[in-house]
């Protein structure tokens, strides 16, 4: 027996987006703050400033030691925001869930410090252009397992590997909802995707093993091998005929296919 999906009625959707905007708009001023000396206990400090001066609150799981994830290099998911100034060449993701009079907005960016190396740029890519494939394969009528076929593809063709452990998800008034969304599966596979669904799209990849274990501090999840992980997220709203992106929908077209935009 499938698992109650919560479908979004377009009331819903629209108070949805307007938490996704705010979501990127503090995202978008934490990337134009990443170099090298700043910290990322400073960018969530600043984080959590603007929520509430927005009126907004952090939506990550209760207890986690900040408001905001900041995931560098190795950290795949859950980092906690240290202050361990960034240096050159080190690649991290922020990672912003955020709640907005009542509901949910989820988006996660990932930033290369400076030019880093090819194999940086690599990484950044293939996690940019995997996110991209999966939002191309959603559709409505189509399956949960075309997402992660497109998604895992995109990732094959740059040599770099999903870590399956991380996955996508519904989002509504809670910030993790159903349906589960894979990162790996097969066309025609998986929960129907049916109009009225709300989830996030987050491809996790790594230049190495795909395999991860928790850190000692009870949160961060590293690649086992030390391999550096990228990782873009977007929250999509399904109608009968098409999909609406509701985090940084300028930014996801034709203008951006092939590496993702600095700010």
């Amino acid at each position: 027996m499938e698992k109650y999906i919560p479908l979004k009625t377009s009331p819903e959707v629209d108070k949805i987006r307007k938490s996704c905007q705010l979501a990127e708009r503090i995202l978008k001023d934490l990337v134009c703050r990443v170099a090298p000396g700043v910290t990322p206990h400073n960018l969530d400090r600043l984080a959590a400033e603007m929520m509430k001066k927005s009126g907004a609150r952090s939506a990550v799981v209760g207890g986690f030691p900040g408001a905001i994830c900041v995931s560098v290099n190795e950290t795949a998911v859950h980092g906690i925001p240290s202050s361990l100034p960034l240096k050159e060449g080190d690649l991290l993701t922020l990672d912003l869930s955020l709640s907005l009079d009542g509901w949910c907005g989820d988006v996660a960016w990932c930033c290369l410090v400076g030019r880093g190396n090819d194999d940086t740029r690599r990484l950044l890519k293939a996690a940019w252009r995997a996110s991209l494939a999966g939002i191309a394969a959603a559709r409505a009528g189509g399956r949960l397992g075309d997402i992660g076929y497109a998604v895992n593809q995109e990732a094959e063709a740059h040599r770099c590997r999903i870590i399956e452990e991380c996955v996508g998800h519904g989002i509504g008034t809670s910030l993790h909802e159903e349906p589960v969304v894979p990162n790996t599966g097969m066309p025609g596979a998986g929960t129907r995707i049916v109009p009225g669904m709300v989830f996030t799209i987050e491809p996790v990849l790594s230049l190495g093993s795909s395999a991860v274990s928790r850190a000692a501090d009870g949160w961060s999840m590293v690649t086992r091998d030390g391999s550096l992980t990228a990782q873009f997220e977007h929250t999509v709203a399904v109608f009968r005929d098409f999909i609406e992106v509701l985090t940084f929908p300028t930014v996801t077209g034709r203008d951006h296919l092939d590496f993702p935009p600095s700010f």
